[in-house]
């Protein structure tokens, strides 16, 4: 009898391990109903009302990356989004080109020294993030929810921080309650408690509290002073 008990284990294990994250992607899905229509709403008028802003955005922020150090306008990273889909992320350049090229994928810190004048000053403002609003026409990214990290990231997040993968379990974001609440290097398991706690809480009233909190946030341009208090 004894020698089945690891057979009957090896078996019964994931299959209830499977029920478990099946029952957690149901309720997850009942609870974020409203996500891709706020969304896409939300997107439509912003670039009908803001037009101008955009345009002119578009324009001069990409001059200036050029004009600093003639490099790449844009920047692409692969990040793993939800279910542990990998996608790849649109951002503007803030880095000097090939920042990893000798250290290898890393986390970025406070004043972190590749970051270039004219990527402090876009960083400040979240202006860097402005061209992830293709992965959010794509359906990868929501306007709010956890942050999508490097798939290297996750995995040694995961080892240090048990449960830190339970945050692919919704779209991630754009914004969310880690960015107004946190610093740009929030610790990991940290960072799963603010997401953990929107994950419980999240509603279209709590995503418009946020969204309107980072506007804030970046007319203040105040992303870095607030992820140095305390990503």
């Amino acid at each position: 009898m004894a020698s089945r008990l690891p057979a009957t284990k090896s078996v019964v294990e994931p299959e209830v391990e499977s029920a478990k994250a099946e029952d957690a992607k149901v309720t997850m899905g009942r609870r974020d109903w409203y996500k891709r229509s706020f969304d896409l709403a939300v997107l439509i008028m912003a670039h009908v009302a803001l037009s101008p802003v955009f345009l002119l955005l578009w324009t001069l922020v990409p001059l200036a990356i050029w004009l600093e150090d003639r490099g790449p306008v844009f920047y692409t990273q692969l990040r793993v989004g939800r279910s542990g889909k990998v996608f790849r992320l649109f951002k503007f350049r803030s880095m000097i080109s090939n920042a990893e090229s000798l250290t290898g994928p890393v986390w970025a810190a406070d004043d972190d020294p590749r970051v270039t004048r004219v990527g402090r000053f876009l960083r400040a403002r979240a202006l860097d993030e402005l061209p992830q609003v293709i992965n959010m026409w794509k359906g990868d990214l929501s306007l709010v929810g956890p942050r999508p990290e490097r798939p290297e990231l996750t995995d040694d997040f995961e080892k240090k921080t048990p449960g830190f993968v339970r945050r692919l379990e919704l779209r991630p974001g754009l914004t969310g309650l880690a960015q107004v609440s946190g610093r740009y290097a929030t610790r990991p398991k940290d960072k799963l408690r603010y997401d953990t706690l929107y994950m419980k809480t999240m509603s279209p009233w709590l995503d418009v509290k946020l969204l309107f909190m980072s506007v804030v946030v970046t007319l203040r341009a105040g992303w870095q002073a607030a992820k140095d208090r305390s990503r």
